[in-house]
């Protein structure tokens, strides 16, 4: 599978951890950021190979921040953090923007923030953007816009960026480089007999209690954020390979066909963009609650979401916000896109079409939810 998976991809995601690039916060690795332009470069160009288009998501502009400002200690406060962010950003483009120039190559920066793939227009120019650039050949570089996010609006590490950015390209293939071989079925510092997983499904709920917690003081992910990661980007049908980002020529053996890391293949196929970009939604202002025969018509066969199976109303929305279904249960089963705001469709809950005007003076449409406007979030 893994020489199939990684050999076919065209268009890849690379995402490399703080600790990689910055040398466990010593300072930006010169030698690594080369190595790695270099292997960018000679999978564009499709040295001993098709040539790609890749993406390059790197962490490392707050912990560089850090080392030019002299502090030893990530530091708790959001302005501090962001202040960080600014400084480190400054030396992290200009280090990739360099060595890319030596391979030859162009680069982009691309910063982002949950905000830009929340809003359907940001989110649509984001991906023309990217797009166009791996038209010209050019690597975007794509981080975090820490100067100006706070926590509601954080993606909250750069794996689950990597896995937004591979569906927001609609990427074949995401590689996350770490400090670490891959996956075990155990923490192998503490249990000798953790093996090794060379390759399991994307989104299998055994692979989150395999992984631990965060591995290193300077970033902020973990295991289980590269875990969660896949699963989010095999919605799209990316699939995902975890691997040690000091390997040698990782990336141009990863796409060879060699076994290299944990390889978390996805089981869909690619998902239209608007629907990728419902699914994609890390923060909803409301949800509707559905009966337990709506529900089945959503999962089994494949219906629009009418009021009349609603049976309560969550949160605060405006008509074309996505929205979360619910279960009776509480699970989320879908995202959609309202047709009403959440004071109407509280008046609509449990009502058919036909009371519809009397109720709101008006009809927009005869779903609350309509079908090509729904992503399927289980099952």
């Amino acid at each position: 599978m893994v020489s199939s998976v990684l050999r076919d991809a065209r268009r890849i995601v690379v995402k490399v951890g703080s600790s990689l690039v910055t040398n466990e916060g010593r300072g930006l690795d010169e030698t690594a950021i080369g190595e790695w332009s270099r292997q960018l470069a000679a999978l564009v160009r499709g040295e001993g190979g098709a040539p790609r288009e890749v993406v390059m998501v790197s962490s490392g502009a707050i912990a560089e921040g850090m080392k030019r400002l002299g502090w030893t200690a990530r530091p708790q406060e959001i302005h501090e953090l962001q202040a960080a962010a600014a400084v480190g950003q400054m030396g992290l483009a200009q280090m990739y923007e360099t060595k890319l120039r030596e391979q030859g190559m162009g680069s982009a920066q691309v910063l982002l923030t949950h905000a830009d793939l929340a809003d359907r227009e940001r989110y649509l120019n984001a991906r023309s953007t990217l797009l166009t650039l791996l038209r010209l050949g050019v690597v975007p570089v794509i981080n975090e816009n820490d100067t100006v996010v706070n926590d509601e609006i954080k993606f909250g590490d750069n794996d689950t960026l990597g896995a937004l950015v591979a569906n927001l390209v609609e990427a074949d293939a995401l590689v996350i480089l770490t400090d670490q071989k891959g996956l075990y079925t155990a923490d192998p510092r503490k249990d000798p007999s953790a093996r090794f997983v060379h390759e399991a499904q994307a989104g299998d709920p055994a692979l989150e209690t395999m992984a631990g917690g965060a591995g290193s003081s300077i970033g902020k992910g973990g295991m289980i954020t590269k875990i969660l990661a896949a699963k989010r980007a095999a919605g799209s049908g990316a699939s995902t390979a975890i691997a040690w980002g000091r390997e040698p020529d990782v990336l141009v053996r990863l796409v060879q066909g060699e076994a290299l890391g944990t390889l978390l293949v996805a089981q869909t196929a690619k998902k239209q963009a608007r629907k990728q970009w419902m699914a994609d939604h890390l923060q909803m202002r409301g949800a509707v609650v559905v009966d337990a025969g709506a529900a089945a018509k959503l999962l089994d066969e494949g219906k629009s979401l009418l009021p009349i199976g609603m049976t309560a109303v969550e949160g605060e929305f405006s008509r074309g916000e996505v929205i979360a279904v619910r279960d009776p249960s509480g699970r989320e089963i879908a995202r959609g896109l309202a047709n009403y705001a959440s004071a109407e469709a509280r008046m609509l809950c449990r009502k058919p079409s036909s009371e519809f005007e009397r109720l709101l003076g008006y009809v927009a449409e005869s779903e609350m939810v309509h079908r090509d406007n729904l992503v399927l979030t289980i099952g």
